[in-house]
């Protein structure tokens, strides 16, 4: 009994540990941009503001288009992950049913590119999105984060197809059902907690990626949030520290919110089976 309990006890312990080690960066920022500046300068930081201002807050908004690039962001984010949900779903179908050399070839390419690095990705993109004339564009920027997202999509949702019971499949080609139609009547509601996970990394992706954006895009009017986050730090490497850490705190929200109100159906989802009375 006290060994079950000094286990239980040191399992809380380690989870608490790494849940202040996730949160420290977020709680951090916070504190950050609720200091004001002559706080920030001092020699000896300290967890809790002891004069909280949002004055960094609209100080950013007023330096920097942020809005603007929310939207950019946000439209470049979701466009990218409904795309990749949709091109991946159908291939991970047939990747998953049909096992044969090509699709088993086609997985290992998969988890293969996820190690090549975005400098080697980069020049080619870059030509290809120069002839279809979609340089400093957000419809380009989209097609290069489906590109980037569509790998790991095929991953996750593969192993979500081989978890759907084969005889599910079975019993509506016995009703007269051909593949698309089992595919979006039975396959794809059973695949709906895997598609949102799918989605929302592809989603989660896009929003906080940088490079990409920041070599495609030039115009000021088309640049996604993490682009807009290094306007705040001065051609002498030195940043604005108060407003930065606002811009950011706020640039790293919709993630969270978004996250927050589906996990719950995504794990309620991934619990619930079909069952073939």
């Amino acid at each position: 009994m006290r060994t079950s309990t000094a286990a239980r006890a040191g399992q809380y312990a380690a989870l608490l540990a790494y849940l202040v080690f996730l949160a420290f960066p977020f709680l951090w920022l916070l504190s950050t941009a609720l200091k004001p500046p002559a706080e920030l300068a001092g020699l000896h930081p300290t967890w809790i503001p002891r004069d909280p201002t949002l004055a960094n807050f609209r100080q950013a908004f007023d330096e920097q288009p942020l809005l603007r690039a929310a939207l950019n962001s946000l439209l470049a984010a979701l466009s990218a992950a409904v795309v990749a949900v949709v091109v991946a779903t159908p291939m991970a179908y047939v990747m998953a049913r049909r096992r044969t050399a090509l699709t088993r070839a086609a997985t290992g390419w998969v988890v293969v590119s996820q190690a090549f690095p975005f400098v080697l990705l980069i020049i080619p993109l870059f030509l290809v999105l120069k002839n279809l004339r979609l340089i400093d564009s957000v419809p380009g920027l989209v097609m290069v984060y489906v590109v980037w997202a569509l790998p790991f999509a095929l991953w996750m949702l593969v192993g979500y197809v081989r978890a759907v019971p084969a005889e599910l499949e079975e019993a509506a080609a016995v009703d007269g059902a051909g593949r698309l139609r089992t595919l979006v009547s039975v396959t794809a509601p059973l695949l709906a907690p895997g598609i949102v996970a799918t989605a929302l990394f592809a989603f989660v992706t896009a929003w906080n990626e940088f490079f990409f954006a920041l070599v495609l895009l030039k115009t000021p009017e088309k640049q996604t949030l993490p682009v807009v986050l290094t306007h705040f730090i001065g051609a002498e490497g030195v940043a604005d520290l108060g407003p930065l850490a606002a811009a950011a705190f706020l640039a790293t929200l919709p993630s969270l919110v978004v996250f927050a109100v589906i996990q719950r159906r995504i794990t309620s989802g991934m619990l619930a089976g079909a069952v073939k009375s």
